[in-house]
């Protein structure tokens, strides 16, 4: 499958309570994910309050944007497209 075909999403506005595992269950439910990842600060080790999730394919995201908000334990998340390329760790 070509690059072409994931969709990548920023996730903006995520508790700090929030880990991959708990961003991907959320999102699982929209399509299959390639990549799910919370960014974390490198000194603390706590969320920044964003992510990036990375679906095989832009259905995804037009499953994501019919429903009309998206929340985590009572967060209203802000979800849009990403147009960066991801960072190898």
């Amino acid at each position: 499958m070509s690059a072409k075909n994931f969709t990548r999403l920023f996730i903006g506005n995520l508790p700090w309570t929030v880990g991959h595992q708990e961003l991907r269950k959320y999102f699982r439910e929209f399509g299959k994910i390639a990549a799910a990842s919370v960014v974390v600060d490198r000194n603390t080790g706590i969320s920044k309050g964003y992510g990036f999730v990375t679906f095989f394919n832009s259905d995804s995201y037009e499953r994501i944007t019919n429903q009309k908000s998206h929340n985590i334990d009572g967060w209203n998340l802000i979800i849009q497209r990403s147009t960066g390329t991801p960072k190898n760790s």
